[in-house]
């Protein structure tokens, strides 16, 4: 199966009317075509295996590639000391990012526009972490953290009972930078505390579910 490397940022959508944002593709990324359809090609992005669908009009934002390649460019395995180490930075970038006009984005995973999850996945991976795209599959790859243990870079995860729709990354002091949408959030990047008096805060305060940390 031919491999292909992104040249250029791409959105991949969740419907066959592209009208719809699954997530997006950044440049440097690596997929594999599954299938073919009439308007778009069924992919899978290979880093997280993360599966939708490409406008074939940005077949011109792909170069071909080979599985070796994909390989050779994976970051290394690192120690949970290693990890703890470039936390400051994942907090940078997350911090950086909000600095930036911006606004929420379903589906958003580059700059500026992010949704929850993509920012997340972002800030990770520009310091060579790698961790999946959607806040549910985050909290299942982390490690569980009680509330009373919290860590600075530890993520924290919001939703019903039975599944995590959002997440945001603890920053200290009983806060969180999430990007939230505009019904319940900030419409954008921004600061929120875990027991805060502002309505966006009390909104995910009763949607809490636990934290995890990335090890």
């Amino acid at each position: 199966m031919v491999i292909y490397r992104s040249i250029a940022d791409i959105n991949i959508y969740d419907s066959p009317e592209l009208n719809r944002l699954a997530t997006q593709m950044a440049k440097g990324r690596f997929l594999q075509v599954l299938a073919e359809e009439s308007s778009c090609l069924k992919v899978q992005l290979l880093e997280d295996s993360y599966q939708g669908l490409l406008d074939r009009h940005d077949l011109a934002k792909l170069e071909i590639s080979d599985r070796q390649s994909f390989i050779d460019n994976l970051p290394p395995d690192l120690s949970d000391r290693e990890i703890s180490d470039r936390i400051p930075e994942v907090i940078d970038f997350v911090r950086e990012a909000m600095a930036v006009p911006n606004q929420y984005l379903w589906g958003g995973t580059v700059a500026p526009n992010y949704d929850c999850s993509g920012l997340m996945q972002a800030a990770f991976a520009s310091v060579g972490i790698l961790i999946p795209r959607d806040a549910y599959q985050q909290e299942g790859f982390g490690d569980r953290v009680g509330l009373d243990a919290l860590q600075i870079g530890d993520l924290l995860f919001f939703g019903k009972a039975d599944r995590a729709t959002h997440v945001g990354i603890y920053i200290g002091d009983g806060k969180y930078i999430h990007s939230s949408g505009q019904e319940h959030g900030h419409n954008g990047i921004a600061i929120s505390a875990i027991a805060g008096n502002d309505q966006v805060s009390q909104w995910y305060a009763s949607q809490l579910r636990g934290a995890a940390r990335i090890t």
